[in-house]
């Protein structure tokens, strides 16, 4: 249940919190750390085993000992999180404005009469405000904020996620993108990796435990790089360049199997080079489908939707988690290499679904996502109180004093893509935070 939970917050919390052009690095964060883990756990659990021996001997310290020792980051957490701001999105949405400022400011790292925070501010809130107006226009039975009706409210929003061919695709690309995750193959190899090497010719215990702890290393130093450039590479091609190289690492696997297992001690170069293409394998995923995949989920959701949307993904990330885990070892012990074809024809077809639907979000904020999924200027209404809201929160003044033109972006259904950025052309400060790392931040109000 907490590993569940915050799966979906993290994600969230990040997207949140960060400026649209640092913001996959900063989700990404998430996947370092989470390999980070995974490396240390792997070597601990080589250490213990030889607590009391290897044998008979051995000492139930060598299983208890690690087990113990994951109380360490969850106190840490729990204490840490005490320090944290809340997401200045979510104080907004919950009419705690000035808080929202102050931490916008702090978070940025700006004062809070900047222009880049009144820019910023104000698409904030004009979003929050849009989605309030919507649910009272479409829900007035619904406002009276009682318990029930707020129940009723948590309902309307997941329902809200099926409703439209907009939100739909959303929850395809969130859904897909974990299940596609999962079935690259990626915790088969760090549940089962010294069943896996054994498999591959490595007989010794210690020898696949040494093995599968270099598993760990290869797969936080790949995902160094995605934290730190995957907002200039983009999302997109990172996937689907990482998908190839592990199908590819896959298919490999699994000619090499095909001719060798039979008699692995006659072929131990065969087994080492299978070994090799394993390692590989989880440098692919390390800086590509590990952080991309939740970099995805987290940023593509409005505001009001976003818990259930990223909630919708990490469920669909454990589900297919829990099956990979609970067929692996059948389909090692009755398809052998099988098994690699399998997760590398599956691996392919993740390739495939990355270009054909899912739509590069890198440098756009979390509202200009409405633009990119389409889900904004359907219709005349939608229009009408975009104008509203932009009036109402001041940002279409703001604009007009920086000597942009406010437009009526939302409700123009053109390409966030091909517009111009703005952020870029107020000036930030000397020695300020850079709020516009990049080019390729579009505007949200322009038309």
């Amino acid at each position: 249940m907490g590993v569940g939970s915050l799966s979906m917050i993290v994600p969230m919390y990040n997207a949140e919190i960060a400026p649209p052009e640092v913001r996959g690095a900063l989700v990404g964060l998430q996947q370092l750390s989470i390999t980070l883990g995974i490396m240390i756990s792997f070597w601990i659990d080589y250490g213990t085993n030889y607590i009391g021996g290897t044998g008979r001997s051995q000492h139930n310290a060598s299983w208890l000992l690690p087990l113990c020792l994951q109380l360490v980051p969850a106190l840490l957490l729990g204490v840490g999180m005490l320090f944290m701001p809340f997401s200045p999105r979510w104080l907004v949405h919950h009419d705690r404005e000035p808080e929202a400022r102050s931490v916008l400011a702090r978070l940025r790292n700006l004062p809070q009469d900047h222009e880049l925070i009144e820019l910023e501010y104000a698409e904030i809130k004009a979003q929050s405000l849009f989605e309030k107006k919507t649910l009272q226009e479409d829900f007035p039975h619904l406002q009276d904020m009682s318990a029930g009706s707020i129940a009723k409210l948590q309902f309307v929003a997941i329902a809200s996620l099926f409703k439209s061919k907009a939100m739909f695709k959303r929850v395809i690309v969130a859904v897909m993108t974990m299940f596609f995750q999962q079935w690259t193959g990626i915790n088969a190899v760090l549940y089962y990796a010294p069943t896996i090497f054994q498999d591959l010719g490595l007989s010794s215990n210690t020898i696949s435990l040494l093995a599968t702890g270099v598993v760990g290393i290869a797969m936080f130093i790949a995902t160094i790089p995605a934290v730190m450039w995957v907002d200039s590479w983009g999302r997109k091609p990172t996937l689907i360049v990482g998908a190839i190289g592990m199908a590819s690492c896959h298919f490999i696997i699994a000619g090499i199997m095909a001719s060798f297992q039979d008699n692995w001690p006659a072929h131990t170069a065969g087994g080492w080079g299978a070994v090799v293409m394993v390692w590989l394998f989880v440098i692919h995923f390390g800086y590509s489908w590990g952080p991309c995949a939740w970099i995805v989920v987290a940023e593509i959701w409005p505001l009001s939707n976003r818990p259930y949307g990223i909630a919708l993904g990490a469920s669909s990330n454990w589900m297919n988690n829990f099956i990979v885990g609970q067929v692996t070892p059948d389909m090692l012990t009755h398809m052998t290499y099988g098994t690699y074809i399998f997760f590398g024809l599956l691996t392919t077809g993740g390739a495939l679904f990355i270009w054909l639907v899912f739509p590069e979000t890198k440098g756009l904020s979390l509202e200009e996502m409405d633009l990119l999924f389409g889900s904004v200027g359907v219709a005349e209404r939608e229009k009408e109180r975009w104008r509203e809201v932009h009036a109402e929160v001041g940002l279409s003044d703001i604009l007009a004093r920086s000597g942009l033109d406010a437009g009526s972006a939302h409700g123009s259904g053109h390409d966030v893509a091909d517009e111009k950025p703005y952020r870029a052309e107020l000036e930030e400060p000397k020695g300020s935070a850079p709020i516009s790392a990049t080019k390729e931040t579009g505007p949200l109000e322009k038309a």
